[in-house]
């Protein structure tokens, strides 16, 4: 009768030869150390830089939003060309 073992199971429930658990277990701990997940002050920098890169996106994008409408940021000397223009009732003689 053939002995048949597994020395563990991985996530997704299939088995793992002792070498494989002895890799996953060193590919764990690598990634641990080159990859780690910041804490205290360092998540406190982190959450600070990216506090102010959301506030400037949004400033950014009100400002676009607002320059689209038509409202502020336009340059007043076209808004008097514009109103001048209006001001034409007919100018279809010009030409």
């Amino acid at each position: 009768m053939a002995f048949k073992g597994t020395a563990s199971k991985s996530s997704s429930g299939a088995s793992m030869s002792k070498y494989d658990v002895e890799v996953e277990a060193r590919l764990q701990a690598l990634e641990k150390v080159s990859h780690p997940v910041p804490t205290g002050a360092t998540q406190q920098k982190v959450d600070d830089r990216l506090a102010a890169l959301e506030k400037a996106v949004a400033e950014i994008a009100a400002k676009c939003d607002s320059r689209a409408t038509g409202g502020g940021g336009a340059d007043p000397r076209v808004d008097r060309i514009i109103a001048h223009i209006a001001k034409k009732e007919d100018v279809s003689d010009i030409g």
